[in-house]
């Protein structure tokens, strides 16, 4: 066996894992790049992962794979950036174990990240946020359930990771209620609820049951929802709310909008940007970025 194999091992067990305590989010982004860069290299080299030294993955090989990324795999520029990001980690950890390759591995962390336009913060409008939390109804379990998620989602602006993983006793409904969660960087946190916000979780909970490590937001088998059952339920319930809103067709609203949507509402009501950045859980206020809507300039938020 080669070095890569055993460094790329040692790079998920020790460094992300141990080291960085990284996410399982992380860690499976991370996981996904390398997979791709291996398989790429294999078509290139003919060599299987186990055969592949450092001296394969040279700053041509690497600079090759990313324009394999946007113009074969039809990858955005975001998502090129984001493997590069993982390719740059493991190289930085390499050349601490590999000093023999120092040349060839600076070579690869000077590859530049390419530049691009970051899109506009989209938002919902009160109205929008309305419409949406309508469209599930009460009629059903799954109804039920979807409309106590949706209505948290756009009270709290949690991220989609922080709300699946989510359980019984995170929500606290009695004197002070607020939600607990753990969220990006493994920082703790307690969001504040509204009355109606407790209203919608107390009963939710009082059909949910469960124990307290149980799943606030599960299947029907008890199992906690997986990001893309989000976006798939939230698709759905936005396809349903054009009908009373229009203006929903014209945005893309994925999961991360509602989590805008909540900012854009504190901002709204006069609370102050650093209070909004600790409500959200952000590091600090250079997260913030300047978005333009309707004609004029408006503060929005950028989170990661």
């Amino acid at each position: 066996m080669t070095a890569v194999a055993p460094v790329l091992e040692s790079f998920f067990t020790q460094r992300l894992m141990t080291q960085q305590q990284a996410s399982g989010h992380t860690i499976a982004s991370y996981r996904d790049a390398f997979r791709l860069l291996l398989g790429y290299a294999r078509e290139r080299t003919g060599k299987t992962p186990g055969q592949l030294d450092f001296s394969d993955l040279d700053a041509p090989l690497v600079s090759g794979f990313l324009t394999w990324l946007e113009t074969s795999r039809g990858n955005s520029t975001a998502t090129r950036n984001a493997r590069l990001a993982a390719i740059r980690s493991l190289f930085a950890y390499a050349a601490l174990q590999l000093p023999e390759h120092s040349a060839l591995i600076s070579r690869v962390l000077a590859i530049p990240a390419k530049r691009h336009d970051k899109a506009t913060v989209s938002f919902l409008t009160r109205s929008e946020t309305e419409a949406l939390l309508a469209a599930p109804g009460t009629g059903t379990w799954h109804a039920r359930r979807d409309h106590a998620l949706l209505v948290l989602a756009c009270q709290t602006g949690l991220r989609v990771s922080e709300l699946t993983g989510l359980t019984v006793a995170d929500a606290r409904l009695g004197t002070g209620p607020h939600v607990y969660c753990k969220g990006k960087g493994r920082k703790e946190r307690c969001t504040p609820l509204t009355a109606p916000t407790v209203a919608v979780l107390a009963a939710w909970l009082a059909e949910r049951g469960g124990n307290g490590t149980d799943p606030l937001f599960c299947t029907r088998r008890g199992r906690p929802l997986s990001r893309d059952a989000v976006e798939q339920l939230l698709a759905r319930h936005v396809s349903s709310a054009e009908n009373r809103c229009p203006s929903l067709r014209s945005k893309h609203i994925s999961p991360h909008t509602l989590r805008h949507s909540a900012a854009m509402a504190l901002l709204h009501a006069g609370v102050d940007v650093t209070v909004i950045a600790l409500w959200m859980g952000c590091a600090a206020r250079r997260s913030t970025c300047i978005a333009r809507s309707a004609g004029r300039d408006e503060r929005s938020y950028l989170w990661i």
